[in-house]
């Protein structure tokens, strides 16, 4: 379907849907997002300020943890616009311009926390099987060069996206299913051959997805090896205990978006509403929890916290 010149047809502004079915609740619903928001923004600053203030806590392992906290920071802020106004506001459009742009933000910064959980467990590889030359392997140059290279990684794949999009037609109506823009919710009311779309998809989900949690698995495959050569319990528990936060963002990341593929693959006549509560699920549970997880895990970390109150 084409516009009067000859070009795409494209609608102004598209719809967002807050919750399918849910007519009644929607100040619940918003009281819920904006307390995950508060808990997700201000836990993640507030491990940036540590980070920088603590210089006990200038090591490679809380340097990555503050790339994690600055991409939670950026997921969060990516659909804070539109879920405020949807589920606040009552106010369900959003120009399309602007939905192919927060598209761009949301799945960039869910692509380069993939590559930030990797680059944390090759930091507890090193610093378990190679303990010896963990200072001189992640320098600080080193864990820049891996930061810069995240976000290269996820911002080049992710670039053609939008353009992508732009060159279809829009006939199956203006109504998206979720309060914020996904590419797999514009490719339902787009038209035309989503063919190349598709196939693009596919390829960066295994690119990046595929192929980081093939290497962090890996890695946790070889740290286990090293453990279990370890002649101490108490050594091995200790090694074991530097990796549990980890696990746990790495399961608080992956576990939703296996959950998402397997209901797609295998649910296919599955409500509308259990699409949208995961997808909410995998955006936002991993940015609120993984300060939670660092905070109560980390030993550091709570004593930075601590300190921080005492002196306030």
């Amino acid at each position: 379907m084409l516009g009067l010149n000859g070009t795409p047809f494209q609608p102004d502004t598209l719809q967002l849907t807050g919750i399918p079915g849910m007519q009644t609740g929607q100040a619940w619903v918003a009281l819920v997002f904006c307390i995950l928001y508060l808990i997700s923004i201000a836990g993640n600053l507030s491990i940036l300020a540590l980070v920088v203030r603590e210089p006990s806590l200038h090591q490679p392992m809380y340097y990555f943890l503050s790339m994690l906290s600055l991409n939670d920071l950026g997921v969060s802020f990516s659909t804070l616009p539109t879920v405020l106004a949807t589920f606040c506001f009552n106010y369900r459009h959003v120009g399309f311009d602007a939905c192919l742009v927060q598209m761009f933000f949301i799945h960039t910064f869910s692509f380069m926390e993939s590559g930030i959980l990797l680059a944390m467990s090759f930091d507890r590889f090193v610093a378990i099987c190679d303990p010896l030359h963990y200072a001189t392997v992640l320098t600080n140059s080193c864990i820049l060069a891996m930061g810069l290279g995240i976000l290269a990684k996820s911002f080049i794949t992710l670039l053609p996206f939008p353009f992508l999009v732009k060159r279809l037609s829009f006939c199956k109506g203006n109504v998206l299913h979720h309060s914020y823009c996904l590419h797999p919710d514009l490719m339902k009311v787009a038209c035309g051959d989503v063919h190349v779309n598709n196939v693009y998809g596919l390829f960066v989900v295994i690119f990046t997805y595929g192929i980081d949690s093939t290497f962090i698995l890996l890695s946790y495959a070889l740290i286990l090896r090293a453990v279990l050569a370890i002649a101490s319990r108490e050594q091995r528990l200790k090694a074991l205990n530097t990796c549990i936060s980890h696990i746990c963002a790495v399961l608080a990341f992956y576990v939703p978006i296996i959950a998402v593929s397997m209901i797609h693959r295998f649910w296919k006549s599955a409500p509308p509403v259990v699409h949208v509560m995961m997808s909410n699920v995998y955006l936002f549970v991993p940015p609120m929890l993984n300060p939670i997880i660092y905070s109560v895990k980390t030993k550091e970390i709570r004593r930075g916290i601590l300190k921080a109150c005492y002196k306030s």
